[in-house]
């Protein structure tokens, strides 16, 4: 006599009847209070990009490409990089300095599986730690959700501890680490994988309204971090950070 056994369903098997695949992201003008994301463009953005890093060669260090040597040089990569589908790449402003301060990039764009990365981030030392850097990141998690994508990721090279610090701060949860993914400038690199996903972002998006919000500042001292607001929405913790 056979008898039929019945088992559960894994849990990642849930059925996804209502969702239907997001847009490609095409370069939105994103804006928020404190800053503007504009599809970056070698003719209106790489002058005043290339002097906002000039002297700062240390932000190229995690990056595949650079530092530059010049405008010229710079503005060449930017040409060709833009150029290129599988990514999409956005200047930032930071409007209570009124300059181009950084470029940040959705890659790794997947529409039928609503995956989408951030990545290439590239902040200037003026708006690194800044109200404007995290509304940035905000904004593009912002369109991505708002789309319908159903993950967003963040990748970095393992040894990226600022890099690592960021990602958990945001709300990505920690998924581990690839080990020799890949080699980046003569270097091996283990990568460090982090995500947030569609049913942690209404928290999420409440966690950051609340930091940048005006009234969560005396000046320019936050009363909230946002690593403590963002802390309950994380289901995994990066075990080289302190929570």
């Amino acid at each position: 006599m056979t008898r039929s056994v019945s088992y559960p369903a894994p849990s990642g098997a849930a059925e996804l009847a209502a969702w239907t695949p997001p847009n490609t992201p095409v370069g939105d003008r994103l804006k928020g209070r404190y800053t503007v994301l504009e599809a970056l463009d070698a003719h209106v953005h790489a002058e005043e990009l290339f002097a906002s890093y000039a002297g700062h060669d240390q932000v190229w260090d995690y990056l595949p490409y650079g530092p530059f040597s010049d405008l010229a040089s710079y503005s060449d990569w930017v040409s060709v990089t833009v150029a290129q589908p599988e990514h999409l790449f956005y200047a930032i402003r930071n409007l209570e300095t009124g300059a181009l301060e950084g470029v940040a990039s959705y890659l790794r764009i997947n529409p039928a599986s609503g995956s989408i990365e951030v990545g290439h981030i590239n902040f200037s030392p003026s708006l690194q730690q800044t109200r404007a850097a995290t509304e940035a990141l905000y904004l593009m998690m912002c369109w991505a959700f708002d789309a319908g994508y159903r993950r967003f990721e963040w990748k970095c090279d393992a040894s990226n501890i600022p890099s690592r610090r960021a990602a958990q701060r945001l709300g990505f949860s920690y998924e581990g680490v690839f080990r020799q993914a890949t080699v980046v400038k003569q270097r091996n690199r283990d990568t460090a994988w982090f995500a947030v996903i569609d049913a942690e972002w209404p928290a999420l998006r409440t966690a950051f309204l609340t930091w940048l919000s005006p009234a969560n500042f005396e000046g320019s001292l936050q009363k909230a971090r946002l690593s403590a607001l963002t802390r309950t929405v994380r289901v995994s913790t990066d075990p080289l950070l302190r929570d």
